[in-house]
């Protein structure tokens, strides 16, 4: 496979049933340049942690913790984050457990659930307490500080909510599916919680019925000790995510039905399957004008985002419309590429009996970047006038210039030559060949048809004539009257 940062093929070796997406992800996060097994990177973090003495009051019969974190992490259940992978002491490290891996068809594994969390929190405990020297900067010589416990001793990140929901069969945009995944985020903060001076949040009440006993049990267990806390959180997209094999990265929904490749997604299977659909009964329905699932409304995130706030430690900014596109508008000044291969469409058209070509290209998101405009069979100076408006036009597009500014400028701009469009159907009259191109560019790529211009009366001059595409004769009228007065003077 190919590393994404680097043209070079590298070779990685994964369990046969990870995906190509995890391999890529492996290989971001392995600093080498050669080969690449997972039993030999998960071996540097897994012994670190095994090397680590266990803490206070753990039972002398208790085995390394090392042996169960690959299990899950061959399970595609929990993996660390990228600070373990490469044994950063400067950054903090933490895991992140993928939610849909515990929904069992007898509901959600809630005491797997549990130990996955508790495996996870003494591992961090341990690694905290052995390189907490390392990481603070602090020498042996001196002091530490009184309450080593307050500090936080690393991360517990939750993913792939939207696919556990799905298999659970809610719906991501309900106030069922807010409130299990409020009532699981809740549970893994008190199990992270457990054993330290911060409380337990409440657990609220959910479609998942065993949630409250279980984080009882966690927490009750727990009291008495001195534990370092433990932060809880959503993850953010990053490499950690392609290993897992989650859908989507954290609290975020699938606003898709489909995968990139065009099948259905695991999850919205599971949610057909739910309502006793089958993917050829969904489509019957789609096709009668009906929808097989409702869709997922632009604000669920937002209030998805809302409803975990007060139970995690941390959660990801949400997108906002708004401020992705003040980001757009301030990104203006760097120029954007376009791919190497290039859609658009290609129009031949004829305005007033002259021929002309309108090529464009679009970037990937399919918006236009780059147009160009050729009257073929006009004078020289009027095909480079044309050319060098289309790179203009073409620049301004890249470097983030709204196409509206474009098409209310020319459109209806009126100069010969004008009369009837042949060879598009769309338009029958332009006022130039600037209106008819960006009254073209408006329909396909604004979606916002214009209207002819009202044409010329027969006899009626134009106002505004442009010299370079002049007339059939080759002069306008007031040039040969000018010429005239000009012999008589001399």
């Amino acid at each position: 496979m190919t590393d994404p940062d680097d043209s070079a093929m590298r070779s990685v070796t994964l369990p046969a049933a990870w995906d190509d997406e995890a391999a890529q992800a492996l290989a971001r996060i392995t600093l080498n340049g050669g080969p690449v097994r997972l039993a030999a990177e998960a071996a540097r973090w897994v012994d670190t942690i095994d090397a680590c003495p266990p803490l206070p009051g753990t039972p002398a019969n208790t085995p390394a913790p090392g042996r169960s974190l690959s299990y899950l992490l061959l399970m595609q259940q929990m993996t660390p984050n990228t600070a373990l992978w490469q044994c950063q002491p400067d950054e903090a490290p933490g895991f992140t457990i993928r939610l849909s891996s515990f929904v069992q068809d007898s509901g959600f594994a809630t005491e797997h659930f549990v130990a996955c969390l508790r495996l996870a929190c003494d591992a961090l405990r341990r690694l905290h307490a052995a390189t907490r020297i390392e990481r603070t900067g602090e020498l042996p010589l001196f002091d530490l500080p009184a309450k080593p416990e307050d500090e936080a001793a690393g991360l517990v990140l939750l993913t792939d909510l939207d696919a556990c929901l799905a298999a659970l069969g809610l719906d991501y945009d309900s106030d069922d599916a807010r409130n299990a995944a409020r009532a699981l985020s809740a549970l893994a903060t008190t199990v992270a919680r457990a054993g330290t001076k911060l409380p337990p949040p409440a657990i609220p009440e959910s479609p998942l019925t065993d949630l409250r006993a279980a984080a009882s049990s966690a927490y009750s267990t727990q009291e008495g000790r001195h534990f370092c806390p433990i932060e809880t959180g959503f993850s953010s997209p990053g490499p950690t995510e392609g290993l897992l094999g989650v859908e989507t990265c954290g609290l975020a929904p699938a606003f898709s039905p489909l995968r990139e490749d065009g099948h259905l997604r695991a999850s919205t299977l599971t949610r057909l399957a739910c309502r006793g659909l089958t993917p050829e009964s969904a489509l019957a329905l789609a096709l009668a004008g009906e929808t097989p699932l409702p869709p997922v409304r632009p604000e669920a995130q937002g209030a998805m985002h809302t409803a975990l706030k007060s139970v995690v430690d941390f959660l990801p900014a949400v997108p906002e419309p708004d401020l992705a596109d003040l980001q757009a508008r301030l990104a203006r000044g760097v120029r954007r590429p376009l791919p190497m291969r290039q859609t658009g469409f290609t129009q031949r058209a004829a305005v007033g009996g002259h021929s002309l070509f309108m090529r464009t290209s679009e970037f990937e998101d399919g918006t236009l970047g780059e147009i160009s405009i050729t009257p073929p069979r006009e004078s020289p100076m009027a095909r480079g006038l044309m050319d060098c408006l289309g790179h203009a036009v073409s620049i301004g597009l890249q470097y983030g210039a709204p196409l509206e500014s474009f098409v209310e400028r020319f459109a209806y701009t009126r100069f010969g030559p004008a009369g009837t469009v042949e060879g598009d159907p769309s338009t029958a009259y332009a006022t130039s060949m600037l209106d008819y191109a960006f009254r073209t560019l408006s329909d396909a790529y604004l979606g916002q048809p214009m209207p002819d211009a009202p044409r010329l009366e027969p006899g009626s001059e134009d106002p505004a004539p442009m010299l370079p595409f002049g007339r059939s004769s080759g002069e306008s009228p007031e040039w040969k009257d000018r010429g005239r007065r000009l012999k008589l003077v001399s």
